[in-house]
This record gives C-alpha cells, sequence and structure tokens, in this order.
C-alpha cells in the first residue's frame, strides 16, 4: 500500500466538497480515493430506507462486465450481514466470500468500512487490494475520512430528495384544493340565469375549445375560468393569467410571447412569455377587448398556426394550450369602430358564455351574501349569526353596480363594523344606505325616517324573541305599554314572528 499523507486527505476531502452542489455522482470521488489508498477495486454500496435490495451507487476500477458481477453480487445478503456486525471496518480474504457471481481475479482482499449518517447506517464503502498488508490500520483510517465525507454528501442528497418530496405532495396537495375549490358543486348561486352557466361550463370544460366569457365586470368570470380549468383534462397542468388591460402597451407583447436577450433597451436576460409558461395547460388572457391592434394580429397567427417567436428571436416555439379570454365590452361595437379585429372575434368566439349581472340574479343575492358572510367571519375572527332583515332588504333593494364583487366588499366591510352577533342595516356601506346613490331618491322626511328605523328595530328584535312582546320590551330598555303603543301605530303584528 502506498503511503498516505496528509496533502492526499486533504485533496479527497476538496473533491468532496466539490461535489456538495452538483448532481449526485461520487465516481469521481472514488476514483481519485482509489489512486489515492493504491487498491484495484472500489465501490460504494448504499442501502435504500425500505429495507429493499442494496442499490451499487458508485464505482472505480471496475470493467463492464466486473461491474454486473457485483451489481449481482448485491442480492447476497453477505452485505447487509457485515455492515450489521460490530466493527467498523471488516476485512476478508477472495477465499472467503462466498459470493459465486462475484468472480474478480484482481480482488486479493477485501476492506469494508461502515458508513452511518447521524446513527443511521446507510452504506458500505469497499476497497479491494490485490497485495498483502500486514497493518490495515492506517489504511482503515484513510477510508474512515473518505467515508465520513461520503456520508456528508448522502446527507445534503437525502435533504434535497426530502425538500424535493415535500414540495411535490405540497403542489399535488394544493393543486386538490384548487380543483376542490372550483369544483362545479361549489359554485353559489341557483337562479335560471347561473344554472344555464353551470350547464354550459359543463359541457366545455373537458373539451379543448376556446372559451370566450362575456359580462360586466365583478359577475365571476376568472371564477368561471378557473372552473373550466379544473375540470378539465389539463387540471394537472399550468393555469396561467394575465389582465391585458393591467399592462402598457410596449410590454404586452414580451409578457404574452417573451423576449430574447438584446430584444429591446432593457432586455438583459431571455425571457419566458405566457404561452410558453401555459404549455400543456390553459391560458386565461383577462379583458381581451383592451389588447392592442398589433398584439391582436400577433395573436392571431398563435391561434390559426399554434406556433410563435419571441421578441427578438427566430426560433419557432409550438403552442399547446387552451385559451380562454373574457371581457366587459361589447365586442361587436369595438369590431365597428375599427378597435378589435373581426378575424380574432370568430377565433374567439368558438364557445361563448354570457354571465349574468347581479341585478339579472337577485335571487342569488341572499345566497351569496350568506357565503361571504362565513367566508369573512372565520377570516376576521368574527362570530356573526345572521344578517338582520332590514339590512336584507336594503341588499335586495340596491341595484348593484359593481355585481358579485361589490356585494362581497360590503360583507367584508360589515363584519369589520359589526359589534355584535348580526349584521344591521347600518353595518352596510353608505353607498347601500343614501337614496341619491341607489337611483330611489325619496322626499323623506326625518320623522319618517326616524318612524321607519323605530318600525325596523322592533321587527328585527321580535324576529330575535319569536314574537314575545315582553321580552321585546326587555331588550329595547322599554315598557310592554309604550311598545304596544308603538306595535299598534305601526301595523306590526307579533304573532308573525312566533314559531
Amino acid at each position: 500500500m502506498k503511503s498516505i499523507s496528509i496533502h492526499d486527505l486533504s485533496s479527497v476531502g476538496d473533491l468532496a466538497a466539490s461535489n456538495l452542489d452538483q448532481p449526485f455522482n461520487l465516481n469521481p470521488l472514488l476514483e481519485f480515493a482509489l489512486s489515492v489508498f493504491g487498491g484495484t477495486k472500489l465501490f460504494l454500496i448504499v442501502f435504500p430506507n425500505d429495507g429493499s435490495r442494496p442499490t451499487l451507487t458508485a464505482t472505480a476500477g471496475f470493467t463492464i462486465g466486473e461491474f454486473r458481477d457485483l451489481d449481482t453480487a448485491l442480492e447476497n445478503p453477505f452485505w447487509l450481514e457485515t455492515a450489521n456486525g460490530q466493527s467498523i471496518v471488516d476485512r476478508f480474504d477472495s477465499n472467503e466470500l462466498d459470493l459465486p457471481s462475484l468472480r474478480l481475479p484482481s480482488l486479493g482482499s477485501l476492506l469494508l468500512r461502515k458508513i452511518k449518517v447521524g446513527r443511521k447506517l446507510v452504506g458500505l464503502l469497499c476497497l479491494g487490494i490485490d497485495h498483502p498488508v500486514e497493518d490495515d490500520s492506517d489504511l482503515g483510517a484513510a477510508m474512515g475520512v473518505v467515508a465520513s465525507l461520503i456520508a456528508q454528501n448522502l446527507r445534503v442528497e437525502y435533504a434535497v430528495l426530502g425538500e424535493r418530496e415535500r414540495l411535490r405532495e405540497e403542489n399535488l396537495q394544493l393543486k386538490q384544493e384548487l380543483k376542490e375549490k372550483y369544483d362545479f358543486s361549489h359554485l353559489v348561486g341557483n337562479s335560471n340565469e347561473m344554472r344555464q352557466v353551470y350547464e354550459q361550463v359543463s359541457q366545455v370544460a373537458r373539451s379543448n375549445a376556446t372559451v370566450l366569457l362575456r359580462g360586466e365586470s365583478g359577475t365571476g368570470k376568472e371564477m368561471i375560468a378557473n372552473a373550466i380549468h379544473y375540470n378539465s383534462l389539463r387540471s394537472k397542468r399550468a393555469f396561467i393569467k394575465i389582465n391585458c388591460a393591467a399592462l402598457p402597451d410596449t410590454l404586452i407583447e414580451s409578457e404574452l410571447f417573451g423576449h430574447e436577450r438584446g430584444a429591446f433597451t432593457g432586455a438583459d436576460k431571455l425571457k419566458r412569455g405566457r404561452f410558453e409558461m401555459a404549455d400543456g395547460g390553459t391560458l386565461f388572457l383577462d379583458e381581451i377587448g383592451d389588447l392592442p391592434l398589433q398584439t391582436q394580429i400577433k395573436l392571431l397567427r398563435v391561434l390559426q398556426e399554434r406556433e410563435f417567436e419571441r421578441l427578438g428571436g427566430t426560433e419557432t416555439i409550438s403552442a399547446n394550450i387552451r385559451l380562454i379570454t373574457a371581457t366587459n365590452k361589447n365586442l361587436e361595437e369595438a369590431i365597428a369602430k375599427g378597435e378589435f379585429r373581426e378575424d380574432l372575434y370568430y377565433r374567439l368566439n368558438v364557445f361563448s358564455i354570457f354571465l349574468p349581472s347581479l341585478r339579472q340574479r337577485r335571487s342569488d343575492i341572499l345566497l351569496l351574501a350568506e357565503h361571504f358572510l362565513e367566508k369573512y367571519e372565520t377570516e376576521h375572527g368574527k362570530r356573526i349569526r345572521r344578517i338582520s332583515t332590514p339590512a336584507i332588504d336594503m341588499l335586495m333593494s340596491y341595484h348593484f353596480p359593481g355585481n358579485v364583487r361589490e356585494l362581497e366588499n360590503a360583507i367584508e366591510r360589515a363584519v369589520l363594523v359589526c359589534d355584535s352577533n348580526v349584521i344591521h342595516s347600518h353595518h352596510l356601506p353608505p353607498t347601500l344606505q343614501t337614496a341619491e346613490t341607489s337611483g330611489t331618491e325619496t322626499n323623506l322626511t326625518l320623522a319618517s325616517a326616524v318612524a321607519g328605523f323605530e318600525r325596523d328595530l322592533i321587527i328585527d328584535t321580535l324576529k330575535s324573541t319569536s314574537g314575545n312582546v315582553a321580552k321585546t320590551a326587555r331588550q329595547l330598555a322599554s315598557t310592554e305599554r309604550i311598545l304596544g303603543y308603538k306595535i299598534k301605530k305601526y301595523g306590526i303584528d307579533p304573532s308573525r314572528f312566533r314559531k
């Protein structure tokens, strides 16, 4: 055996350290270590966590045939039995090895050094030598240094694999949660208009047809786009969204198609566009009616040819995507004004879904309000039991120009300012309470306004007490006589609230 110096071990350590940030490959380390040890063969056996057959992870000094013989020999229980022994280093002469499949003429003796990560046995470092060694303690110590370096590499590899597996499981869990979140059964609304929308979504979801979502702002076009994607055949692939109105004309093409390095001032590196990012999945273009005419031409080509080039590039890239677009504009009027290309319109208008405004589906207002109440009382840590009757009447009578989004914002505000377990009308935004903003101006006097508030308060309290006049009077800090007078004055029938 050649003399092993500190410099040799330092060189082995440097090589092992350089391997930490590289793909897992210990062959170069073993080849260098073999030259330091002066042996003929050096190989690393790793024991899997599941207790299955050991794996031949790295080798040095083996021909292809010898590698195959050694790999076959790993089926023998000899390796695991040796690893479970008490000794840190074991030495065997070739005539002591009961391994019929392992025929290595150059293998005189075999030194085996255990490798541990923490207290766990993870493998064996095996050195074959073809010459007698009287004292193998120095060689065993040198192998121990290499074994500890390999253990460090294995520890990093296990950490990377564990993190990769954790991220994979987390990704699968998030995808499943998104799929469940946008399942058809979780869409809120049972009006006839929404039932028609659900039917259309179920018809088109599992196809690759281009979908055009139309409707006023705030009607839930993005939610329907999510539902289409997560119930489609592409649900396990990417769902990429971009708002065409949110980007300036100078950047929209770069965002959609990407750009090469140096394509324009500030393009210091290659950038993948949304079409590339959505490969195999779904691309959602919101506010498609605001797309510049020049970009409309390029989009038309992608839809026709299913290919494009990055800005400043010559490489043609295939576009395997499912396209969903949405707009709140009247595209027919935009075509007549020359603001939208007619040929692109016909490419996009394969399957149109019109989303009704909240004014057209008033029967869903209460369902949506209850849904948002449950959502935001959990989010803000409140405990709110119900929405009062006057507040419900106010919601039902309002015209909601902002549609579902405005209703959601109104309920969230009401949850935040509510100081009891019931949302009253004064908790709702001022826009819902002001006659001028809702287009319901009246010649209301102060006396009639006070009377109206008083009547609503009495009705709401009677409802909560199941029509019990005495209990209602106590809750309102009044007397039964005064309350009876006001009940008669306002024409209220307490028996209506009795269960």
